[in-house]
């Protein structure tokens, strides 16, 4: 049986099927997938979610597995290492920033206990927003505004916006997706 899925979704991607059908907009407040979110979506901005999708794995390698106690101790030669790595993006700045980030991400789970009660001053983490056609909101330009005081980099309100997708906060799975659901 063919199922129907949201225009965006690859259909000649298996990586991109498989992301779309089983993690796209499930709700997952793990502080370590929330990381791991937040940090490829960061490298996403100005390019494609696929691209990145597709260099993932590489990123988790390069990443120490997205350890950010590791990534926290990066030094220049690392980010060098970074730099010259040709399985992720290679952007100077958007390396640097998620050193930054991950710095960043680590004092606001010591501020609150963790990244997911940050996100619950917003909203609560139990409240699905089910919502399509949008690329920011007032949620997304809300998060990003406090982001961007704290001293994170690349978390403008679109990438934002596609992180809390991403991790299930927000769901856009179109009407004729199968993976629909219309908010409760």
């Amino acid at each position: 049986m063919n199922k129907t899925r949201c225009s965006w979704c690859n259909m000649k991607n298996p990586t991109y099927i498989k992301y779309h059908d089983e993690e796209w907009g499930k709700l997952c407040l793990d502080d370590d997938y929330l990381f791991e979110m937040l940090l490829l979506e960061s490298f996403q901005a100005g390019l494609s979610w696929e691209i990145i999708l597709n260099k993932r794995e590489n990123f988790k390698k390069a990443y120490d597995n997205f350890n950010i106690d590791k990534i926290i101790q990066y030094d220049d030669k690392k980010e060098e290492e970074l730099r010259n790595n040709p399985g992720i993006i290679r952007n100077k700045l958007k390396i640097r920033a998620s050193i930054k980030n991950a710095e960043v991400f680590k004092q606001i789970q010591g501020e609150f206990g963790s990244f997911k009660k940050y996100l619950e001053q917003f909203t609560p983490t139990n409240e699905i927003i089910y919502e399509t056609d949008k690329v920011t909101s007032n949620l997304s330009d809300n998060i990003s505004r406090d982001l961007k005081k704290r001293g994170m980099k690349f978390v403008g309100s679109t990438t934002i916006y596609s992180y809390l997708q991403a991790i299930g906060l927000i769901n856009s799975h179109k009407k004729e997706c199968f993976m629909y659901k219309k908010g409760e």
